[in-house]
């Protein structure tokens, strides 16, 4: 891709958070109607940038655009769950919320360009590399669907940790400032302890993420965009979806699934096999996780109806 196409959607990028970032500048709680506004707009940006790449360049990178587009908004999903668990544990203020996730998508896009960058050179450069990210992202998958939630204990994460020992910390908040000057000292409060827990999880998720998308298309445009539009969404997806949660049961198997199905295409390309279209990664992407979102809210359903049974009040 030529140089102007990645400097636009960068400036794209950095208007859309300008944006964003303006008007959440008074730190209001998001309401549910806010939030639900919001994604639609993320959403429609990312399904107009697929049409304008259509136009562009054709069907088939429009086609692996929206497959990784997808399968980025599905694995959002699990962070949503790792972010409510957080935000629970730090006790951050529904009024500060938004500003952690904020400055935590700016950090997860800068991440995710490097991983991104980092995994399509391995790729070209190494032929065994498409075997053994194959196989990280079937273990991953397998790991998924058996082990379930992931463990986000912040006392045993590493980096939170390796902050705390290095930097002086304040144990409370002091409004929306995540530094502040304590007794002439500069001290760092638990609103960025907070936001470095999310960004360390995060990257975690991000390996396997990029990882999955680098198996539909090694155009590294492709895969950003793709990753961009869907994470400048997590704010108001987290906003929209921290409390419904529940009924999504059954998603991490269709995510498991995918990142099986992403690793078993990287290795096949290194066979006589070859590729997988792209037509059909996408039908698979979208087939999987409309069964598992229907079979998470059918299921869902019958357990309240089994309560309501269980309870004559």
């Amino acid at each position: 891709m030529p140089l102007w196409a990645w400097a636009a959607v960068g400036a794209v990028i950095a208007v859309m958070l300008a944006v964003d970032m303006l008007s959440h500048r008074d730190n209001h709680v998001i309401e549910m109607r806010e939030a639900v506004i919001w994604s639609v707009v993320w959403i429609t940006a990312g399904l107009a940038f697929g049409l304008l790449v259509w136009a562009w360049r054709g069907p088939e990178p429009a086609v692996a655009y929206y497959s990784g587009y997808l399968l980025e908004k599905a694995l959002s999903v699990d962070n949503v769950f790792v972010f409510a668990l957080l935000f629970g544990y730090f006790r951050v203020p529904d009024e500060f919320q938004h500003k952690v996730l904020f400055w935590g998508v700016v950090g997860a896009l800068a991440f995710r360009l490097v991983f991104i960058v980092t995994g399509a050179e391995l790729l070209e450069r190494l032929a065994w590399a498409g075997v053994v990210l194959g196989a990280f992202l079937v273990w991953t998958g397998w790991r998924l669907a058996v082990r379930g939630k992931p463990d986000v204990d912040p006392e045993r994460n590493v980096a939170v940790r390796l902050f705390r020992r290095f930097v002086p910390t304040e144990p409370r908040y002091h409004g929306d400032r995540f530094v502040v000057r304590v007794a002439g000292r500069r001290r760092a409060t638990l609103l960025l302890v907070a936001l470095v827990a999310i960004e360390a999880t995060d990257i975690v998720f991000a390996v396997d993420s990029v990882a999955a998308i680098l198996a539909i298309t090694g155009n590294t445009f492709l895969v950003w965009t793709a990753t961009a539009f869907a994470v400048l969404g997590l704010r108001s997806l987290y906003f929209c979806l921290a409390g419904l949660l529940r009924h999504f049961g059954y998603l991490r198997y269709g995510l498991a699934l995918l990142l099986a199905f992403a690793g078993l295409k990287l290795i096949l390309a290194e066979t006589p096999v070859g590729k997988v279209p792209v037509w059909l990664t996408l039908a698979v992407v979208v087939v999987t996780l409309s069964v598992s979102i229907g079979w998470s809210v059918v299921a869902a359903r019958r357990e309240r109806q089994r309560a309501g049974r269980a309870d004559p009040a």
